[in-house]
């Protein structure tokens, strides 16, 4: 069983039992196609839907997805997320992550970050280059730049640490 809430705003109870969906104590047809990566064709009420998933973040439950042109975030708790939050420990499921690491081999192109910075969750650290590609590298969580262990130019393996948060 898992709880869906919708944009902040809609909020969802979803099952699945016996090959059946069950949306809000409701049995609920559709069908769904993949048509590529992340996009699918979905039918359901006998109205044609696109779907395309723009982004997951699978630690904190959270999605993104396009659909029809409209956009539509959902946050996820499952059995486990729902205990805890009853026992009033809905903290303790997730992780601290206290540095930022590279999450592949690279070449640093920019620090952002500055030591003793205020950051917020998802604001932009540093740029890294890739296989040819920057990549935006943000910050997990809120904290602070404790000490900035790269400059500009420097090559990475994957797992280094870059900016170290506290």
């Amino acid at each position: 069983m898992y709880k869906a809430r919708v944009n902040d705003l809609f909020d969802f109870e979803i099952e699945s039992k016996n090959g059946e969906t069950i949306i809000n104590k409701q049995v609920e047809t559709f069908d769904i196609v993949p048509i590529k990566d992340g996009s699918f064709h979905v039918l359901y009420n006998q109205k044609s839907y696109n779907a395309t998933l723009i982004e997951l973040n699978k630690a904190e439950k959270l999605l993104t997805i396009s659909i029809n042109g409209n956009f539509y975030t959902i946050a996820l708790k499952d059995r486990l997320d729902l205990l805890l939050q009853q026992l009033g420990m809905a903290d303790l499921a997730t992780q601290k992550v206290n540095d930022l690491k590279a999450p592949m081999p690279g070449k640093v192109l920019e620090v952002l970050a500055q030591v003793g910075a205020v950051i917020k969750k998802g604001d932009a650290l540093l740029i890294l280059e890739a296989m040819k590609m920057e990549n935006l590298l943000k910050a997990a969580g809120d904290g602070t730049v404790k000490e900035i262990k790269v400059l500009k130019g420097d090559v990475v393996e994957k797992n280094a640490v870059l900016i170290v948060m506290e």
